[in-house]
């Protein structure tokens, strides 16, 4: 058809009616789709497809739609679309102010894309306008066109500022108009969409359509995020309402971890956007105006992420196995820039309260729908020492939230929980509790409601996870008591004392919530462990603590029965009795356990005493002493006179064999000294010439062998009662000088918690001595006289700020991680042989983690350097530092190596904590 006729039979069709057209559509129809196939003029193009959109789409019938009009229509379409973007996207290149016929063309070529939009969606609403449902087979070749189209559109519209290389404004207003067209050409498809009709009869190719359409439009989400709010929702909206309508037939074909990652990431990104407007306001001190109101929008945006999140796990979840360690991240990553997070940033109350009630109240439904799926439990349970630092809390956290809702969940669910692959919930939680020391230190506080219809105060973290940790022990099935037990006692030998003291609490709360048999049973089986313990170690000093506590919740006949199974006076069983505090007991059955005790220890420093006096036998003395100690610390000065007298007269046996530098050298020794110091304390008025005499002619010669710190401090006790005593005139020449020398010893140590108490010993004697020219001449410099003066006066020394104390506890987090792997090594290394298990390899978060270690001392070093001269010995221990990471590496580089050559054999087993051989 030639040109001449093409453009007359356009004008006449121009003045055609509805009827005409209907009539004479079976021999206009395939003449006009001939003129588009054939036509290469952009204009000409479009106003075909107008004529063909506008005037006879709408005679054709439903079921004709795609075999005539859309397979024939939509591919010329799409191939005039691209080459439309390609000559704009050529032409934009050289656009400039000053060549006017070049921005003349870049404009008509966008003008030309507004048409092509335009018509589509006319296109498109006019399937709408159809009564009825609307099969997909009679349509297929139009969603994936449009969708192309949308795509590559918005793609443009992103990129539009590199596209147009800085002269965006000469084409702004036309290409704000491409945008709002493509924006109404997606709506008008999604709401076609809703009349589209995919049931239990569609054919595989409907299917497949569906699942291609749900993919592309996630696509286009990516593209969108950062555009428009709204059109970013309605986008993602679409995509769940159409995965939830037709869950059945697509739930096996959709790419589910394409749709989770994609609704995390947008999540995140909207809630950093949200974090980072409340802390510009913040800044700013702007609590009204337009950022409020886009901060608002954006919170509500972050809601509108976390309920669709809900409703796709909620009926997706069995897909989701191999996905849940992305939604244990979401967690971890919103709660660790989220107040009180140490790594949030600083925002209002205000903008916090908003974003917790409007967004993670929201999110908070996430997690109870997860409790009972198992991958999630896995996930969640597993070994947590490689999580970066500032995700520590936000596990602890997450395991709290958890915490609250297992008490309602049914028993199988609570029994998945509590019986964990790695780890048991409440083991993982003293875990993850152990990681937060900085937050510990600081400490945090979280809001918690004290009180029935109180409101919310802020507690510290220590006492917000105690609080939640009692009210789950208060609720735990009588079935899952076993593992509360086990958790409570690997927790109280585990080597963090915090972690320790926090089951303590917990076990002392169960002993008062519980009943009184319960309370007597399990300090009955403490009791059997410290008695049954191999070594002196930290973990009998720990449960003797706790039998301590304990001791005074039981009920009185409770301890009688409990004095019947541990007699006082057999020696086996003084190892029990160190521990406890006689207070917990009735007076009068006191009295009579402090008598056998006394008489029983006695005996047994008795028996050392008139044997070979061998070091390696001083356990049971020591173990005597302590017991000495419990006794005197009921009984005071009402101890019965002779029992004062021969215990002062066995001290004193002591002390004339006492060497220091055996004491320096021996450690059961230094035990032994550390004890009859804090014996002495007791007997101090009773000393006699003599005894004072060894004493501080002992302890000056120690100092000068640098004891260790325990000595030290038992010293500084001793000390501190010292000025209740008269020295005697005989030995005050000898004595008066060495207890002046060993308070200025110890008021210059540089460990500050020697210095600390020091400083309280030497308070306390000065204000009771009577040897009042003694204390001049315990300050024997000017810098230790005015620490004392400013002590005294309770002068405040410089207080770091905030900030300063947070970025210093974050160092010393990297120190308390490494403590606590070392811990956990010699945990492994001691006791007897165990079962044995497969050994995991380190996993990529691990390296990760201590590399990150290494990394932060090197970056603590840098810190130093900078604040003064560092002493010699660092240069020669860097070099040593250095020639190990040099070493590590090329350990690393062979092992590489020789994983490319060869299949790597399996790992050696290793041997179970010890603390697994208790239960």
């Amino acid at each position: 058809m030639s040109q001449t006729d093409l453009e007359l039979l356009l004008r006449e069709l121009g003045g055609w009616d509805w009827e005409l057209c209907r009539r004479e559509l079976p021999a206009v129809l395939p003449r006009l789709l001939s003129m588009y196939q054939e036509s290469e003029d952009w204009t000409e193009h479009i106003r075909v497809l107008r004529i063909l959109t506008e005037m006879f789409l709408p005679h054709i019938s439903l079921g004709d739609l795609e075999q005539t009009f859309f397979s024939k229509v939509l591919p010329k379409t799409l191939q005039l679309y691209d080459k439309l973007m390609y000559e704009l996207s050529s032409e934009a290149k050289g656009l400039t102010g000053q060549n006017t016929e070049l921005r003349s063309t870049v404009r008509n070529l966008l003008q030309t894309i507004v048409q092509l939009l335009e018509t589509l969606t006319s296109c498109v609403r006019y399937i709408c306008t159809l009564q009825e449902c609307v099969p997909l087979d009679s349509i297929r070749t139009l969603p994936s066109s449009v969708l192309y189209v949308i795509k590559s559109t918005f793609t443009h519209c992103k990129d539009s500022e590199s596209v147009y290389c800085g002269h965006l404004h000469l084409i702004s207003d036309l290409l704000q108009a491409v945008f709002k067209e493509t924006y109404s050409l997606q709506k008008q498809l999604m709401e076609l969409f809703d009349q589209i009709s995919v049931g239990p009869a569609s054919t595989e190719d409907d299917i497949t359509d569906m699942v291609s359409v749900i993919h592309t439009v996630l696509e286009i989400c990516s593209v969108i995020s950062n555009m428009d709010h709204a059109l970013h929702a309605n986008t993602w909206k679409f995509i769940i309402k159409q995965s939830l309508k037709h869950h059945a037939l697509l739930q096996c074909h959709l790419k589910h971890s394409d749709i989770l990652s994609g609704l995390c990431k947008d999540t995140l990104l909207s809630f950093h956007s949200s974090l980072q407007l409340a802390e510009e306001m913040k800044m700013s001190d702007i609590q009204d105006g337009a950022d409020l109101r886009l901060f608002q929008k954006t919170v509500k945006l972050c809601r509108f992420f976390a309920n669709s999140l809900v409703y796709y796990t909620k009926e997706f979840l069995p897909f989701l196995s191999d996905l849940c360690s992305q939604l244990h991240q979401l967690f971890l990553q919103i709660y660790s820039k989220f107040p009180p997070s140490l790594y949030a940033p600083v925002i209002s109350e205000v903008h916090q309260d908003e974003i917790s009630r409007v967004f993670l109240v929201a999110l908070d439904p996430l997690i109870s729908q997860l409790l009972p799926f198992s991958p999630f439990m896995e996930q969640v349970l597993r070994d947590t020492s490689g999580l970066p630092a500032e995700q520590q809390l936000p596990q602890c956290l997450l395991l709290i939230t958890i915490m609250d809702k297992l008490s309602s969940q049914p028993e199988e669910v609570q029994t998945l929980w509590n019986t964990g692959k790695r780890l048991s919930f409440l083991s993982a939680l003293f875990q993850s509790f152990q990681q937060c020391s900085a937050e510990l230190s600081l400490p945090v506080c979280l809001p918690e409601v004290i009180g029935t219809g109180q409101p919310a105060v802020p507690i510290t973290l220590y006492h917000y996870v105690c609080v939640h940790l009692c009210s789950f022990i208060a609720s735990t099935l009588p079935s899952q008591f076993p593992h509360l037990e086990y958790a409570l006692l690997d927790a109280v030998l585990g080597s963090s004392m915090i972690t320790s003291l926090l089951a303590m609490d917990s076990w002392c709360f169960l002993a008062r919530y519980g009943t009184a048999e319960l309370c007597a049973h399990h300090c009955v089986v403490i009791a059997h462990l410290i008695k049954s313990w191999p070594n002196e170690c930290y973990q009998v000093s720990v449960l003797g603590v706790l039998l301590k506590r304990m001791l005074f919740l039981m009920a009185p006949d409770h301890q009688v029965e409990f004095a019947h199974k541990f007699l006082p006076e057999e020696v086996e069983n003084l190892a029990v009795w160190q521990h406890v505090s006689l207070r917990a007991l009735s007076p009068d059955l006191g009295k009579r356990v402090v008598r056998e005790l006394c008489m029983a220890a006695l005996a047994q420093c008795r028996r050392w005493l008139n044997s070979r006096r061998a070091w390696g036998e001083l356990q049971p003395v020591n173990v005597a002493f302590s017991v000495l100690l419990v006794a005197c610390n009921f009984s005071g000065d009402a101890l019965e006179a002779e029992l004062q007298a021969s215990i002062l007269g066995v001290l004193g046996q002591f002390w004339t064999f006492l060497q220091a530098k055996q004491v320096s050298d021996e450690p059961r020794l230094q035990q032994t000294l550390c004890l009859l110091l804090h014996l002495l304390e007791f007997f101090i008025q009773a000393l006699d010439a003599q005894l004072i005499s060894q004493v501080f002619s002992l302890l000056s010669s120690l100092l000068r062998l640098d004891p260790p710190d325990h000595i030290r401090l038992a010293m500084l006790d001793f000390l501190s009662s010292v000025g209740k005593v008269f020295i005697p005139q005989e030995v005050q020449r000898q004595v008066v000088p060495q207890l002046s020398c060993s308070f200025a010893s110890l008021l210059a140590d540089q460990t500050w918690l020697i210095h600390q108490r020091a400083l309280e010993a030497f308070r306390h004697f000065a204000e009771e001595t009577i040897h009042e020219d003694v204390v001049p001449q315990c300050l024997n410099s000017e810098e230790i006289k005015n620490k004392v003066v400013n002590f005294m006066a309770k002068v405040r020394q410089g207080e770091e700020t905030t900030e300063a104390r947070i970025e210093r506890l974050k160092q010393e987090r990297i120190t308390c991680d490494a403590h606590f792997m070392k811990m956990a090594r010699e945990l492994e290394s001691t006791g007897e042989p165990l079962a044995k298990r497969a050994c995991h390899p380190p996993s990529e978060e691990q390296y990760k983690s201590a590399v990150g270690t290494m990394e932060g001392a090197v970056e603590a070093v840098k810190l130093l350097l900078q604040k003064g001269s560092p002493p010699a010995w660092v240069a020669v221990k860097l070099e040593a530092l250095h020639t190990a990471i040099t070493i590590l590496r090329d350990s690393v580089r062979a092992e590489m190596s020789f994983a490319c050559a060869t299949i790597q054999p399996p790992s050696a087993p290793t041997h179970l904590s010890c603390c697994s051989s208790l239960q």
